[in-house]
């Protein structure tokens, strides 16, 4: 495992229970508003911090965290995956794994043997801006498969997409809401523009234009009010993350 940061303690990534958080190093993709750019630019990348020394916090750590969350970067290029997620789930604790679900071969090997409890996959686009938006050449089919697996799964899940205004309109959002069913779980997340990738925005926050209005947050935004609506009606729970 190539562990490019460790957070010992958190509140947030894993829904009701202390978590520690594994990022791996190295991603296939190359979201230009990429907020890990130090786990995703070989350029960028920092010392590995030791297989060992994880381990054995964690050891130190089984009746006071109850989970792992395992993010990156993207895990699933991580030869060794399996192995570190077993030992994990033996040390009793709920592992969660971020993926954006461009291997789908290794989340299906990961299932079969039970080894997560909570999923978080992102939906980084609409299908046909994939290849645009993470510079990559994923096969979008890749990603529609990736999906099933996890609602088969019978574990939570949860499907994200960072709402990036300088490519993204609501259009392109509502191409992404055909790829979710009832039973889905789905957050639409703002874009955060500092420790970027790449230098996405030259100007100030504030001088952003917001798709079709000039709303700061997307909570404000009529059409993630839309969203909301139309995702009660479909019984697809969605929910806004903002900045």
């Amino acid at each position: 495992m190539l562990i490019g940061g460790f957070q010992k303690f958190s509140l947030l990534d894993y829904p009701g229970q202390m978590t520690a958080i594994v990022f791996t190093q190295g991603c296939n993709f190359r979201c230009p508003y990429c907020h890990n750019p130090q786990l995703v630019d070989p350029n960028k990348y920092q010392e590995c911090i030791p297989y060992d020394d994880v381990m054995d916090f964690l050891h130190t750590r089984k009746q006071k965290l109850g989970a792992v969350s395992i993010t990156g970067g993207e895990p699933t290029l991580q030869e060794d995956l399996l192995d570190f997620l077993q030992e994990v789930k033996d040390l009793g604790f709920l592992v969660k794994l971020d993926t954006n679900g461009s291997r789908p071969d290794v989340l299906e090997q990961i299932i079969e043997r039970k080894l997560v409890d909570y999923w978080a996959m992102d939906i980084k686009a609409p299908l046909h801006l994939y290849n645009v938006l993470t510079r990559s050449e994923i096969d979008s089919a890749a990603i529609v498969r990736s999906m099933n697996l996890l609602r088969a799964a019978g574990t939570e899940y949860e499907f994200r997409t960072t709402f990036f205004e300088l490519l993204f309109n609501w259009k392109d959002i509502r191409d992404i809401r055909s790829l979710l069913v009832p039973g889905d779980r789905f957050y639409l997340q703002q874009c955060r523009y500092t420790d970027t990738l790449e230098e996405v925005l030259s100007t100030s926050r504030m001088e952003l234009p917001l798709a079709d209005n000039n709303y700061l947050h997307l909570l404000e935004h009529p059409a993630c009010q839309n969203l909301i609506a139309w995702g009660k009606e479909q019984q697809i729970e969605i929910q806004i993350r903002t900045i």
